[in-house]
């Protein structure tokens, strides 16, 4: 659940980062794949999948200290 909300805020931000998130981790397909759906190089998809990958950690870590 944590991690659906978070892919949606990032998706909202930076769409192409959700996106490559979505090819990559839900999709199951390759860098190269994800590039060829997406139009981009392989080393976009490279450097969008790390930082994807980044905020979505820190979005999650700071949602284990929130108290409901």
């Amino acid at each position: 659940m944590a991690l659906d909300e978070a892919l949606v805020k990032l998706s909202k931000v930076q769409p192409r980062k959700g996106r490559v998130v979505e090819l990559r981790f839900f999709g199951g397909l390759s860098v190269d794949e994800t590039a060829e759906v997406l139009d981009v190089s392989p080393d976009t998809v490279k450097q969008d999948w790390k930082l994807a990958k980044a905020w979505l950690l820190r979005e999650l870590s700071s949602g284990e200290n929130d108290v409901s």
